[in-house]
């Protein structure tokens, strides 16, 4: 249990039997009145942010996440195999459990798989990843780095946009939380 009087961001409740990840949170104290306070929360499993209110010091039931490293080994068919780095146990996750992160996940790739018992809620991957440009339009000679972007596709079927002078063949990082490119490798 954890008191309302202990949320900060990332801290993790269950509500009406699912985990919700504290975004904000804001303790008021009214001049009339009893303190409370003021949550966004958004539910681990599908993504959707409520707002809720919680009279202050009300507990409520702490989620016990678990979080594991895991590289992907393979994919088999529309599954993602992947292997436990700690137990060397092979463990497999759809396309709708990883999420939209999908299409930066590559093999050899090691990620972090956030469990709530038996149940998948996230599937970590690293801040930035280096894949290679597989098609886009190619450059042309004038293309400077501040001009302007095209979309290119990339080894693992991802399209993110990119500067104009990037060619085919070249390896890019892209941040995999906004999908931007963030330079040559």
């Amino acid at each position: 249990m954890i008191s309302s009087n202990d949320f900060r961001p990332g801290v993790s409740i269950v509500l009406d039997g699912s985990v919700w990840r504290v975004i904000e949170f804001l303790h008021v104290k009214p001049g009339k009145g009893s303190a409370f306070v003021r949550t966004k929360l958004r539910n681990a499993q599908n993504g959707n942010v409520v707002e809720k209110t919680f009279r202050a010091g009300e507990t409520v039931p702490q989620a016990t996440l678990e979080k594991s490293t895991m590289q992907h080994t393979y994919k088999e068919g529309d599954e993602f195999v992947f292997m436990d780095m700690e137990t060397y146990e092979e463990g497999r996750l759809s396309a709708a459990q990883i999420g939209d992160r999908v299409k930066y996940l590559k093999e050899g790739m090691e990620v972090n798989v956030v469990r709530w018992g038996e149940q998948v809620l996230e599937v970590e991957l690293p801040n930035s990843v280096v894949l290679e440009v597989v098609q886009t339009d190619p450059g042309v000679k004038g293309d400077t780095a501040t001009g302007g972007t095209k979309p290119a596709i990339l080894e693992t079927g991802a399209s993110v946009m990119v500067p104009l002078f990037i060619s085919q063949g070249e390896r890019i990082r892209i941040d995999t939380r906004d999908d931007k490119y963030q330079g040559r490798e």
